[in-house]
């Protein structure tokens, strides 16, 4: 019988198939499961056949429908190994086949594809140009170390004509992954040591003098790129989770971050959505339970919701079940709350931000102070729980930084006794906020450090009164925290000077701009809703930006849609999610989201009367449960799905005047605010893969494109 492996260019394309084509490769894959050899080739319904001109004999089509094809690598050396491709239209999947050539990596005996044609046409033409040049980026590394390295003739052709990082990364597409990382690596200045410990020896087989060069081999050496399926139950298991998979598949330029050997202090990874920061900070906490079997690891987010999901991901891409017991999930929030409780035998009950909002009104009231309780509640946030201000002689002395109005020392002092007055209702009513709880966790923590590393997944919005838990937790050195996160999601305006917390990441980030989630027309227009507006790095000591952010995938433009009415909206919406369902994409596999609860409510109670079902994202689903996905647009952080629908942008949505601090009192918070409100819709557009609907009932929110 067959063996049947799939490739992850397969599980690139096969989550966008629609029901009729997937129906065809479950078909199809079956009877490589059931069928010997000579009945694989003789199958007229499975049609496997050569392709004319093809730059690798090996690489054949199969007929999945009348107008899909699959291309699969078949063995010519007496294996029984199949390895499945792509799937795409018929023209397309030939024209992806006939110039890709399949070679097995000198140095990690892995499978590597390569575009042969491309690399053929594109190579000789910048030797002029590199003759010319005052220095080639790998000019200090010479052929013999390259080819150490795994680098073949070829590719050694390629590096020694590039001249610039912009030039490598134009090959990121053309070159063999294995051999594009090595260059990847040498090119941000790691030695051939380094890179030979960090990519080599990690991929190199457990016996890598064998001479066995078959494709089964050669495909059995590439860990993490393949997936073997070894019978029927198997094969319908992944072909019914195939997302899933490619929830914790890493690509060659995250791989790099995700599996250095080592960080010599914290670690920060950053990028736009869909660049597979969760992915890398997944892959990190598998990297350093593996590197110690007694290590302890915090993998930590920001809502329940994403723990969950962290969790689930997490149990899927772990070899051995027993690691995942050294492996606490959890929000920085509820690790404080444990913390508190622990120590002081009682469960914390903090206010939510309603309460404390409603308390500051009664203070700002009773000593008549001049400020509005949302100017209060800012500036204990984001000055004296940021800063961690514990007498009035410490705020008095304090920068504001990020706070737009100035306070003379004579309003300082009256702020202060606004605070003071604050938390003395507070302690009366046994009451804390969430922030202060983190507060005395951090105490705590500095005499009890309870991890050996800490993995933090979206960073952007935690406040440093919850950094601080999390510097508190782990003793400072060698891969203490792997930060992952992205400041053009920040939807809660918390702005952070990581070193001011002792945690520095000099010469230790990396930023991804390669979105492997959504298509190219999604990230374009969604990037218009930021409407280019600068932003302060994660670390809050530099600025970030969108350039260079792209992706390589292509699909339909998004939908934008206004109305007449409410109730003429959410009709629309019904329309639009049963269309989506009747090609094929799943329930689960399906958002929608608005700014405000009452109208999620109408949109749920309408799709349940047409026979929808739906659930709430709140309510914490697993991945395999039916029903649309409902939430806000907060809750949406972090989430993905095959097609989402933003509902109710509207003018008096987006922005949220109640959210917003007026100009006249403080200038910089309200642009702050603004543009908060900006990334929240930034986040909810760029959590749909392939199709994005965006409408409105009546005036259009401000942000939206046009």
């Amino acid at each position: 019988m067959a063996q049947l492996a799939f490739a992850s260019s397969f599980w690139e394309t096969y989550d966008r198939l629609e029901k009729p084509v997937k129906a065809g490769v479950r078909k199809a894959m079956a009877k490589f499961q059931q069928l010997p050899i000579a009945e694989l080739y003789a199958d007229k319904g499975l049609h496997l056949e050569a392709i004319e001109n093809a730059r690798d004999k090996r690489v054949r089509t199969i007929r999945i429908t009348q107008s899909y094809r699959g291309v699969v690598l078949a063995p010519d050396d007496g294996s029984e190994m199949f390895l499945l491709l792509a799937v795409d239209t018929h023209d397309e999947a030939y024209a992806w086949a006939v110039k890709r050539l399949f070679t097995v990596n000198t140095a990690t005996r892995g499978l590597e594809v390569r575009n042969v044609v491309a690399l053929e046409e594109i190579t000789p033409s910048l030797e002029p140009a590199a003759a010319e040049a005052s220095e080639r980026l790998f000019d200090k590394h010479s052929d013999t170390v390259l080819r150490h390295l795994g680098v073949d003739d070829q590719v050694l052709r390629a590096a020694r004509v590039i001249t610039t990082r912009e030039q490598l990364e134009a090959f990121s597409g053309l070159l063999p992954e294995d051999q594009f990382e090595v260059l990847e690596y040498l090119a941000e200045g790691f030695n051939a040591d380094e890179v030979y410990r960090d990519i080599v020896a990690e991929r190199r087989p457990a016996e890598p003098e064998s001479t066995d060069d078959s494709l089964a081999m050669a495909i059995t050496n590439t860990r993490g790129r393949i997936t073997l399926v070894s019978g029927p139950d198997e094969l319908e298991e992944i072909l019914n989770q195939p997302f899933a998979a490619w929830r914790v598949f890493l690509h060659r330029s995250q791989r790099r971050v995700a599996y250095r050997a080592s960080y010599n202090g914290s670690a920060q990874v950053t990028g736009g959505p869909g660049t597979g920061k969760t992915v890398v900070a997944l892959h990190r906490t598998k990297h350093l339970l593996s590197r110690n079997p007694e290590a302890r690891v915090l993998l930590t987010t920001f809502t329940n919701a994403l723990a969950t999901s962290l969790r689930d991901n997490l149990r899927r891409l772990l070899e051995d079940d027993t690691q995942l017991e050294r492996v606490e999930i959890t929000t920085v929030d509820s690790l404080a709350h444990r913390v508190v409780r622990e120590h002081t035998g009682t469960a914390p009950s903090p206010i939510g931000d309603a309460d404390e909002r409603q308390l500051w009104r009664r203070v700002a009231s009773r000593l008549d102070l001049a400020w509005s309780e949302q100017f209060l509640a800012q500036e204990y946030r984001h000055v004296v729980l940021a800063q961690d201000l514990r007498a009035e002689e410490e705020y008095l002395a304090a920068k504001r930084r990020g706070r737009g109005s100035q306070l003379r020392a004579a309003q300082r002092k009256q702020v202060w006794r606004g605070v003071e007055a604050f938390l003395t209702e507070l302690e009366a009513a046994g009451n804390q906020t969430h922030l202060q709880v983190c507060a005395h966790a951090a105490t705590v923590l500095g005499k009890e450090q309870q991890f050996d590393h800490v993995v933090v997944d979206e960073a952007q919005d935690l406040h440093p009164a919850q950094w601080r838990v999390l510097r508190a937790t782990v003793p400072v050195g060698s891969d203490d925290l792997f930060i992952a996160g992205d400041p053009h999601q920040r939807i809660y305006d918390n702005r952070v000077s990581l070193r001011s917390l002792g945690i520095n990441v000099t010469s230790r980030s990396s930023r991804l701009r390669l979105n492997y989630r959504s298509t190219s027309e999604i990230l374009t227009w969604s990037a218009k809703v930021l409407d280019n507006e600068p932003v302060d790095d994660l670390g809050g000591d530099g600025s970030d930006s969108l350039t260079g952010y792209r992706s390589l995938l292509s699909g339909r433009p998004p939908l934008m849609a206004t109305h007449s009415s409410q109730s003429e909206e959410v009709a629309a919406l019904v329309d639009q999610v049963r269309s989506w369902i009747e090609r094929g994409v799943l329930t689960n596999e399906i958002a929608v989201c608005t700014r405000f609860n009452v109208l999620l409510d109408k949109a749920a109670e309408r799709l349940q009367t047409e026979g929808i079902p739906v659930v709430r994202v709140k309510n914490r689903p697993s991945a395999e449960d039916e029903g649309v996905r409902l939430a806000t647009m907060h809750a949406m952080k972090g989430l993905e799905f095959r097609c989402v629908a933003v509902i109710g942008a509207t003018v008096k949505a987006l922005p949220f005047d109640r959210d917003i601090t007026p100009y006249e009192i403080d200038a910089q918070q309200h642009c702050n605010d603004v543009f908060k409100q900006r990334c929240l819709l930034f986040v909810a557009c760029t959590r749909a893969r392939e199709e994005l609907s965006v409408s409105c009932n009546g005036t259009a929110s401000p942000f939206l494109p046009a």
